[in-house]
């Protein structure tokens, strides 16, 4: 239990409207995105700063409360949940954009910077954050550091932790630690912000990022290929490859997802085809022309039932949002009673989740 002793030094230091106590709104912050897992925390907080962080943590160390970090809840491993009850400190509120340094091609956030909130800002001044969660919308880039997430554009462009230069962070004593910076060649002692990255929180709570960035590509193309039988996609995927073509986008769905997705978004993909496969090619135009022939061919060799080019970038942007919300999709066709009615087409449920 949290002594209010403990309680009292938690306001004065962040004051009453960032400490919360409240049982509703303790109930919503005890779980992410893992299906089935959930725990209420005692208290739940809302530091502002990295010293208030620090505060906070000092303050839990000095009253043995365990301490969870969280950011916007969207991670599948549990990180979040507070399965030892104390506190959770969210780290939403720490959400600006500190700088976008156009010289040396790198940006530095808080912990609570919302992941398209950053594309947006670099894209506005002609650079690219490339890597894309699926709920690129709504989870932080704390939170894409602690699970190292990828996204999309992975296959080309890597994961967070290719692109975080720098973190600021406070360590389990309350004390504060910088690693990294913007030098490209920085190599000079122990690797911390590598081992910190993907951490889950469980070694230190980050506070702020700096991440590099790149120029934008010029082109791309889009293909959405249909299958009548999936294992064609693969055959597909690794053709692609052995063709020396790396796409930025190459992600496959099945049928199960594909009916989810349709029933979620309604954008008319065929339910009756056993795969898809979304591929996009980007960089310079010349090279995204050669590439773009090579996928097509490929595609029709291998026996593709329909093959479909995007017509234009909103078109192409409506296709990456679609496969963006698969995950949605498939957690609201898995809270359905589908056993009653039909057999699930994943084979994964024999009861509804509660």
């Amino acid at each position: 239990m949290i002594s209010e002793t403990a309680i009292q030094l938690l306001i004065d230091k962040l004051g009453k409207e960032n400490v919360i106590t409240a049982t509703e709104d303790l109930l919503v912050l005890g779980y992410d995105s893992t299906p089935g897992l959930h725990a209420t925390p005692e208290l739940v907080v809302y530091p502002t700063d990295s010293e208030q962080v620090q505060s906070v943590m000092q303050v839990a160390r000095d009253h043995k409360v365990p301490l969870t970090p969280r950011g916007s809840g969207t991670g599948l491993s549990g990180g979040s949940i507070p399965i030892n009850g104390g506190i959770v400190i969210c780290l939403n509120k720490m959400n600006k954009i500190l700088e976008i340094d156009e010289e040396n091609l790198t940006a530095t956030c808080q912990a609570g910077v919302i992941t398209l909130d950053l594309f947006n800002a670099v894209a506005a001044k002609g650079l690219f954050y490339p890597p894309d969660p699926g709920s690129q919308k709504i989870s932080t880039l704390g939170g894409n550091v602690m699970e190292d997430a990828g996204g999309l554009r992975g296959l080309k462009y890597g994961v967070t932790r290719d692109y975080v230069m720098a973190l600021k962070c406070v360590l389990p004593d309350g004390s504060l630690l910088n690693t990294g910076g913007k030098s490209v060649k920085d190599v000079a002692g122990y690797a911390f912000k590598d081992l910190l990255v993907g951490s889950e929180g469980t070694l230190a709570i980050i506070t702020e990022i700096t991440v590099k960035l790149i120029p934008p590509p010029q082109d791309k193309r889009t293909f959405l290929a249909y299958f009548d039988d999936i294992r064609i996609a693969g055959v597909a995927v690794s053709k692609i490859i052995a063709a020396k073509i790396i796409p930025s986008t190459m992600e496959i769905m099945d049928k199960a997802t594909i009916n989810c997705v349709e029933d979620y978004v309604k954008i008319g993909l065929p339910r009756e085809m056993a795969a898809l496969l979304l591929i996009e090619v980007d960089g310079h135009p010349a090279m995204v022309a050669e590439e773009a022939v090579g996928v097509e061919r490929i595609l029709k060799e291998v026996g593709a039932a329909e093959v479909h080019v995007a017509k234009d970038a909103e078109e192409a942007a409506s296709l990456a949002a679609a496969r963006r919300t698969a995950l949605s999709a498939l957690h609201g066709f898995h809270r359905r009673p589908c056993w009653k009615t039909r057999p699930c087409p994943v084979r994964c449920l024999q009861k509804p989740l509660p």
